[in-house]
């Protein structure tokens, strides 16, 4: 008898992290009506985006990272506005506003929603295309699939060539299973840990506790980890050498998400891109030295 209720407990401890993930909210259209911007109907789902400055500027397309969303490019907008850029930002699926489709989060999943975004948006200019960590990776693929539509690559700190992972974040990765009850279990503490020992702009924070209370954004970002943050950029940035396409990547010097020896693996790669580095700066750049990064990026 003391088995049946051994396996009873370890059955409801086993489950008790996806029934908490099921009890989430669900992003729904009242939800949306209360966020800024506009949503396109793509083939995977909804995507939330946002323009910003002069309708007639050249346009910057930017692509956010894996945990914060298209709120995370807030500090940067005003200086490329400021410029004469015109800046288009939206929610990869999965993050802030825009829906969570099921199955696997890999480059060409990405790649196949920005594409459609330009697409619903009418955007037919080649366009400067901007990603920060995991969107980097994205940004690059899409360059170098169509370099028609992109006139120069902007990458901030940027995945693809070499990431520092945790243990914890090692085994959620590679062990399905074990690996899903892990991230579900812990992740969402993990990450509210981390806001403490190192605070946000209040809209970031914000941003954050709403992605953690809703349903599907955790799964989503084990599943990018599982998928785009899993393949090496090598071709995709040989492919971009080749082609000739200007490619600006500017890192923080403090970075302990992306190595600085990721900048050497770039240059490898393609020897052709332009380097520049937030002497101060961690993983964070986008909001705690925007105009530093901004000025990086445009001088490079």
């Amino acid at each position: 008898m003391i088995w049946f209720f051994i396996a009873v407990i370890a059955a409801l401890v086993a489950a008790l992290p996806f029934v908490f993930e099921a009890h989430r909210r669900v992003v729904d259209a009242p939800m949306r009506d209360r966020a800024k911007g506009s949503f396109a109907q793509l083939s995977a789902g909804t995507t939330h985006f946002r323009w910003h400055g002069p309708e007639d500027g050249p346009v910057i397309v930017a692509v956010h990272g894996l945990t914060t969303p298209a709120i995370v490019w807030n500090g940067m907008i005003p200086f490329l506005t400021a410029q004469g850029y015109r800046v288009l930002s939206y929610d990869l699926y999965g993050r802030g506003f825009s829906d969570v489709p099921s199955g696997a989060q890999n480059i060409a999943f990405f790649t196949r929603q920005l594409g459609e975004l330009l697409a619903d948006q009418e955007i037919t200019d080649a366009v400067t295309l901007m990603g920060y960590s995991m969107g980097g990776s994205i940004v690059a693929a899409f360059a170098a699939a169509y370099p028609d539509k992109v006139s120069r690559v902007f990458l901030v700190a940027p995945a693809g060539m070499q990431t520092r992972s945790t243990p914890f974040d090692h085994v959620c990765r590679v062990l399905p299973g074990i690996g899903d009850w892990m991230h579900a279990s812990f992740a969402a503490g993990r990450v509210r840990r981390g806001a403490i020992a190192s605070p946000k702009p209040a809209d970031i924070a914000g941003m954050q506790a709403f992605q953690l209370a809703r349903r599907g954004y955790l799964p989503a970002v084990l599943a990018s980890q599982r998928g785009a943050l899993s393949e090496s950029q090598s071709q995709v940035h040989r492919t971009l050498g080749r082609l000739g396409i200007t490619v600006v990547a500017v890192w923080g010097r403090l970075d302990k998400t992306i190595p600085l020896s990721a900048m050497g693996k770039l240059s490898e790669w393609n020897r052709d891109v332009r380097h520049d580095e937030v002497m101060d700066a961690g993983h964070a750049l986008p909001y705690t030295h925007p105009a530093a990064t901004v000025k990086a990026l445009l001088d490079a």
